[in-house]
């Protein structure tokens, strides 16, 4: 019996804000240590009895940064995209059935890319002791024992042990989201737990509560896997089966109605959802005065305050409790206690049409990384960084053109009817209207200054005539 390793790669991007955008979500970012969440995802199976290769279920949006940051750590993941967000129950039933395919007798371990764990091994040990229930049929939560009565998780109540020593329980009921009081109610009497996300089952075994309860997502999901298409590493769900489906999660449309087929795994692995700026502060490693610094930090006089500095110096001065998170392009100050409310500023930045909502100066790319550098009427100056052995597509622009600067490496460039290479301190000019291609040629990363002009510089004037990654033709 193999264990299939299911990760869940979506989100939004708005509770963790402005490090974390709509296409550069927090599962990307190194919040604490040097790996990004969904790499500390991937690195916690190592040492997992009868593993599978995972398979991560993402977007059309994050696909190429999914396969990088696999790719950085030496994982060989599988990649399955949803072609539009439909919540966690749709998503595993895709999983359930993708697994089923390749092992009849699959076990999936269903995990958020977005999560902390303190103790991996405990984590560890905590599956295998539950792997016996999944593969009697039942359906696995892991409940984290909690530290706090906290309002911001739903709980499962626990019922009867399933055996000696094993830590795995019946389960009594699931609870919404309480109020305070009811928090502190669950925690003086014990045999609650938060709900985790976290789920450990046979993949026939969900399908088969998911024909009785959510027949009709069943349909649909079966649909869009049996019509999926395969693309470079990549396998696209079918868009119009898919969006379909009903958008729900699994607690809803399973876990909630078919209690008597679920069991509670009771997990004290140092857990968090790392759902605010205060939750990842209260995680976080801080000082005598209680505060959390990282980054060019001064911090004088200040008491209990988590400050994080992406490009520049950051002082903070006199203050208690805040959040300070700078980035190149924005800068969030709040009290800890609202720190829960940032996504209103997101909505805000939305209903005003403003990017820093969605993406960062940086952005990435199959081939590397481009950054805005200074912009006007007019003209637009960026910074490229081209991988070793990658290219551009082979495109043109209706409404700029582009000056190429070499600042470090070796370029190989399609210019019209041209094939030049450029070397450290040389230049090309791209007239408007002419199909051009940049290329790394060389084995160290090509770094160039990209200076655009003309009446329109959006990234949607792109018409790709060639391109190495499978991207539409203007994306």
């Amino acid at each position: 019996m193999t264990i299939t390793p299911v990760i869940l790669c979506g989100g939004s991007g708005t509770r963790m804000w402005p490090l974390s955008r709509s296409g550069y979500p927090k599962q990307f970012l190194s919040l604490c240590g040097d790996l990004t969440l969904l790499q500390q995802t991937a690195r916690r199976l190592d040492g997992l009895a009868n593993t599978a290769a995972p398979l991560v279920i993402s977007n059309e949006q994050q696909r190429f940064l999914v396969a990088e940051q696999l790719r950085e750590i030496g994982v060989q993941g599988r990649v399955a995209l949803e072609p539009v967000a439909r919540n966690t129950g749709p998503a595993i039933a895709a999983a359930a059935l993708l697994a089923s395919k390749e092992d009849a007798d699959a076990v999936l371990l269903v995990l958020p890319s977005d999560h902390m764990i303190e103790n991996d091994a405990i984590f560890r040990a905590v599956v295998e002791k539950a792997l016996p229930q999944a593969a009697e049929g039942k359906l696995v939560t892991f409940g984290i024992e909690p530290t706090e009565p906290h309002t911001g998780y739903g709980y499962i109540r626990r019922a009867a042990a399933r055996g000696e020593g094993c830590n795995v329980f019946e389960v009594d009921s699931f609870v919404e989201k309480p109020d305070e009081a009811r928090a502190k109610a669950f925690l003086e009497e014990g045999g609650y737990y938060w709900n985790s996300g976290m789920f450990l089952f046979r993949a026939d075994a969900y399908l088969r509560e998911l024909a009785l309860h959510a027949p009709d997502v069943l349909e649909q999901v079966t649909q869009a896997v049996g019509l999926a298409k395969q693309d470079i590493d990549f396998l696209r769900l079918d868009h119009g089966a898919f969006a379909a489906s009903r958008s729900d999660s699994i607690d809803y449309l399973v876990m909630e109605r078919t209690s008597h087929a679920v069991v509670v795994a009771a997990a004290g692995i140092g857990w968090s959802d790392v759902g605010t700026w205060s939750a990842l502060a209260a995680i976080s490693r801080r000082d005598e005065q209680g505060n959390t610094l990282q980054g060019d930090v001064i911090a004088l006089d200040a008491t209990n305050t988590f400050v994080r500095s992406e490009s520049r110096m950051v002082a903070v001065l006199g203050v208690d409790d805040l959040v300070v998170v700078e980035t190149a392009d924005a800068v969030l100050v709040a009290s800890k206690e609202r720190a829960q409310d940032v996504k209103k500023i997101v909505d805000r930045l939305n209903a005003d049409g403003r990017v820093e909502s969605e993406l960062h100066r940086k952005v990435a790319r199959p081939w590397g990384t481009y950054e805005g550098v200074d912009s006007g009427d007019r003209f637009q100056v960026k910074r490229i960084i081209v991988n070793p052995g990658a290219s551009l597509s082979l495109q043109m622009h209706y409404h700029r053109a582009e000056h190429w600067i070499v600042v470090r490496g070796t370029a190989r460039v399609v210019n019209g009817d041209t094939t030049l290479l450029l070397s450290e301190n040389q230049s090309t000019y791209i007239p408007l209207g002419t199909q051009h291609r940049l290329e790394n040629p060389g084995k160290v990363p090509l770094e160039m200054i990209e200076v655009q002009s003309g009446a329109y510089l959006g990234e949607d004037d792109i018409v790709r005539f060639e391109d190495n990654y499978g991207r539409m033709p203007n994306r």
